[in-house]
């Protein structure tokens, strides 16, 4: 669609909120806080560093029981997510649905949890599931919905469903006004758009600008941002300086020539990655969440919809166990690393602080880090086969052209996948045995933003890795992966 392309992915979510003290009005903004992580933080850490944040709202990408009990009482708001893999069989059963519901939303509302909504599914339309969710996704909704007002709750939780910005276009121009649903989607749409009208309930879209970025090497960089655009689109009067605006709206065309045109939106998913490609970095994540804070606080809302904008920034926590599939950027959402600490300056407007508050009580391994040993010579043949296997096995996805670590040397791109390695399977003495390639190093070999990480001391809840030992055959992913990064570094 012209510069309107809108592709998201994606899952947990958490949502922020915005006091504009100007006008006294809440504007509701959220972040995914998504789970998939080799050593998460516990759970009762991550409640405690929303409230410092003040953090109002959360998005949770399933209904893990251990996340919702520590969400018990706490004031915060919450979106429980059902994954792709359970719609088929809540479509084909409402005893499945039932259950589902008694299990992880009426139980959880009798114990404090504050469940808003049921997020069936996330992004079950999107065309790389090549139509595998298109049978399910609305007996699902309507069967959760039945069972929802079956346990009481239903005046409470709403249902709403995850679906990416490409389920709707402009007809290949740029103006917002020509937006309509695809007319392969158009159909399965308006039954959702209608159902979730019926019921009380939102539309939920994940919009990306930074995806258009990444997805078209023409695409104008400044309109993905909030600021700096020059050439703002006029769409009779309605005046477009960045993407978020003019795809949103494009939405709002297709509910309203559909006869929905006071639909709620909610903005599942909008955020910027910090690493793993030339685009996402710090500068680049800190102007556009920044830049978009700014652009919704005075609940100005877009042109062809004023008022406040209710968002889940995508994400709160970076996880280094995701797909990395749709590109090595999936990893680096968060707006906090993996342990916790705030990447960069962001003022969320919600606390008196101008900064993030990092989670507390952490703790880590010791100080000791996994290198390419000072006599092993680039040449031995066991190099390739040791650093794909780390790497299939770890998270490499900092280092490459325009990464963090994309000016690291031979060497250092080597240990740097030790190192990983070596910190996911808890430093165990036998993660640091490539065969006459690592030795361990007691000084940080970190140099400029390139950060070799020290990793958490697991949580009793979470999975260790058991991984670490003997050299295994790589994947073909692996030794694919490899000669790529050695062709580079080498």
């Amino acid at each position: 669609m012209g510069l309107l392309k809108g592709v998201g992915f994606r899952g947990l979510s958490v949502a922020l909120l915005f006091f504009n003290l100007l006008v006294g009005l809440v504007v509701g903004i959220g972040a995914n806080w998504g789970t998939q992580l080799t050593h998460p933080l516990p759970p009762a850490t991550v409640v405690k560093m929303l409230k410092n944040n003040g953090i109002q709202k959360v998005k949770l990408f399933d209904a893990d029981s251990g996340i919702l009990n520590a969400l018990s009482k706490s004031g915060i708001q919450v979106m429980v997510g059902i994954p792709n893999e359970m719609l088929y069989s809540l479509a084909n059963s409402m005893q499945a649905a039932e259950k589902w519901v008694s299990k992880n939303v009426s139980s959880h509302v009798s114990n404090g949890v504050d469940i808003r909504y049921a997020a069936v599914g996330n992004e079950p339309l999107l065309s790389t599931y090549n139509g595998t969710f298109l049978p399910t996704i609305f007996p699902a909704l309507q069967n959760i919905q039945s069972a929802l007002i079956k346990a009481g709750v239903s005046n409470q939780v709403k249902v709403t469903i995850p679906i990416n910005a490409d389920v709707y276009d402009s007809g290949g121009s740029d103006l917002p006004s020509n937006g309509d649903f695809r007319p392969d989607t158009k159909d399965l749409m308006l039954e959702i758009v209608k159902f979730l009208s019926d019921n009380g309930a939102a539309f939920t879209v994940n919009i990306y600008p930074f995806i258009s970025l990444y997805n078209d090497a023409n695409f104008p960089a400044d309109y993905a941002f909030f600021n700096g655009y020059s050439g703002a689109i006029n769409d009779n009067g309605r005046i477009y300086n960045n993407v978020f605006d003019a795809n949103h709206d494009t939405l709002v065309w297709a509910l309203q020539k559909n006869g929905f045109g006071n639909l709620s939106i909610i903005i599942g998913e909008i955020g910027w990655p910090t690493d793993g490609n030339l685009n996402a970095n710090m500068q680049n994540a800190q102007r556009f969440n920044q830049g978009f804070m700014s652009h919704i606080k005075n609940n100005a809302g877009t042109p062809m919809r004023a008022g406040p904008v209710d968002a889940y920034l995508f994400s709160l926590i970076d996880e280094d166990a995701k797909s990395i599939q749709p590109g090595n950027f999936e990893r680096h959402w968060g707006l906090f690393y993996w342990d916790g600490t705030p990447k960069y300056q962001l003022s969320l407007g919600t606390t008196g602080s101008n900064g993030l508050v990092a989670a507390s009580g952490v703790q880590y391994l010791e100080k000791k880090w996994c290198v390419m040993s000072p006599s092993a010579s680039l040449d031995d043949p066991e190099v390739a086969l040791s650093v794909s296997y780390a790497c299939s096995k770890a998270d490499c996805t900092s280092l490459g052209y325009g990464t963090s670590c994309g000016d690291l040397d031979a060497r250092g791109n080597i240990s740097y996948a030790f190192n990983s390695y070596y910190q996911i399977n808890n430093q165990l003495d036998t993660a640091c045995k490539f065969p006459n390639l690592s030795t361990v190093a007691t000084s940080d070999p970190s140099t400029g933003n390139c950060k070799f990480r020290i990793m958490i001391r697991a949580s009793s809840s979470s999975s260790e890795n058991s991984g670490a030992g003997s050299l295994e055959k790589p994947s073909c992913l692996g030794m694919v992966f490899v000669f790529m990064f050695l062709y580079t570094i080498l």
